[in-house]
């Protein structure tokens, strides 16, 4: 149920009909927006409900594989649950099948970065390891036929993906827990509850490794069996080095750094890797420097708190933002704050997100005095904000809000972003 444009849903269909599964896959999207996924499936036997769903199919069916975007409250799932119908995602029925020593990483910022990082360093250590889970193109399933019992995952986990949990990762690390998601929960609560799943069935020889600078987090360590080991920014030396900048990265090196040490990796390798790594796609990414000014991709930037963070990462430098989308129901009054004391130009990308922020702001002369008028053309929205940069300056893409207003999702928003930035270079 789902079959998305982000590899998921692909694997999961791929996986199964690899298995001699008869595979249905049923989205509510077109044939035509699908094309890419259905595309990479062509050779397999696999029937296709596009642009709606069947009840049939969901009762007349061994087992469903739920995309993570599909609401929890889905009319469809809800009447295959009460025919007994087992319904699992893609990374739950992972953990169960897999032979593999598992990692599974949360938190509401730097899980991805973090993801990665622990990756490399496994890998750099001559380990045996996988990554799956959270990734843009991540096809978990498959991974499964190339597992042994010494192999190692570093699963990036989502609240969505967790929600399906029954049983935990052998180790887990949450990197913080921030406000998000509140247009689809109904509270901070019920979304904390879902990320508690990944330790919540931890026994007593697992491991928990959490943030001791954030709230949540450290107040996990009061709920779990399993053994906890705390990280904090500090555990990154101050004159360690790194290439990914913004303190949070340092916060991510520290999480990676006590987990490289609880597995007895070799210091000097770690180290290295970890001080070497210079970051992931979409996330405080420089694609293009024209006259000076530097272009940065901070795409996946969803949340405020997201783009807090981007901002603080360019402490000395004049900022242009582009900034704006569709609303998560979160608290907007900290970002304004940040942005009118750091950000020298906002240029606004429509959505409901950017109307509430309007209508926040709407008696604040002195900020509304550097924020464009709403732009629904994003290349030029682009230009706008090229305009009015300064050399030796960044046009920061991290619009704290999602990306539905104007596309199909944060990467399309993304890699457009890297098209016009790549534009604008070639012609300088």
């Amino acid at each position: 149920m789902g079959l998305g444009l982000n590899g998921g849903g692909v694997g999961s269909a791929a996986f199964f009909a690899k298995q001699g599964a008869h595979v249905t896959v049923t989205d509510l999207k077109t044939a035509d927006v699908l094309e890419p996924s259905i595309e990479l499936l062509k050779d397999l036997p696999i029937r296709y409900v596009l642009g709606k769903h069947n009840l049939e199919d969901f009762l007349k069916t061994d087992l469903i594989i739920k995309n993570p975007d599909v609401r929890r409250d889905d009319q469809y799932i809800a009447k295959a649950q009460q025919q007994n119908i087992p319904v699992e995602m893609e990374e739950s029925l992972f953990l169960k099948l897999s032979p593999a020593k598992v990692i599974g990483i949360t938190g509401t910022r730097g899980k991805s970065t973090t993801s990665r990082l622990v990756f490399e360093v496994l890998k750099s250590n001559n380990l045996p390891v996988f990554l799956g889970g959270n990734m843009k193109g991540s096809r978990t399933l498959e991974l499964l036929p190339e597992l042994n019992s010494n192999s190692w995952v570093v699963l990036e986990l989502s609240s969505w993906q967790l929600s399906a949990f029954t049983q935990s990762p052998h180790i887990s690390l949450v990197t913080n827990i921030y406000p998000d998601h509140l247009n689809r929960y109904a509270s901070m609560d019920e979304y904390i509850n879902d990320k508690k799943n990944i330790f919540r069935f931890q026994k007593k020889d697992d491991y928990l490794v959490l943030n001791s600078e954030n709230e949540t987090t450290k107040g996990f360590a009061n709920e779990t069996t399993s053994q906890v080991i705390f990280f904090q920014k500090h555990n990154w030396l101050a004159e360690w080095k790194l290439k990914i900048p913004g303190e949070h990265n340092r916060s991510n090196a520290a999480a990676v750094w006590k987990l490289a040490q609880l597995l007895y990796l070799d210091n000097h390798v770690s180290k290295k890797t970890i001080q070497n790594f210079t970051g992931l796609e979409y996330r405080i990414q420089k694609v293009a420097e024209v006259n000076g000014i530097s272009f940065i991709n901070d795409s996946t930037s969803t949340t405020p708190t997201a783009t807090i963070m981007a901002i603080n990462s360019f402490p000395k430098q004049p900022i242009v933002l582009l900034l704006g989308g569709n609303d998560k129901n979160l608290p907007l009054e900290e970002m304004l704050k940040i942005v009118k004391e750091k950000v020298d130009y906002v240029v606004l990308l429509k959505g409901s997100g950017t109307d509430k922020l309007l209508k926040l702001i709407e008696n604040d002369q002195f900020l509304l005095k550097k924020i464009s008028p709403v732009f629904s053309n994003y290349e030029e929205a682009i230009n706008e904000a090229y305009r009015h940069g300064k050399k030796g300056g960044v046009v920061l893409l991290s619009p704290g809000f999602t990306s539905f207003a104007m596309f199909n999702n944060e990467f399309e928003r993304a890699d457009l972003f890297n098209v016009y930035a790549q534009k604008f270079q070639s012609k300088n």
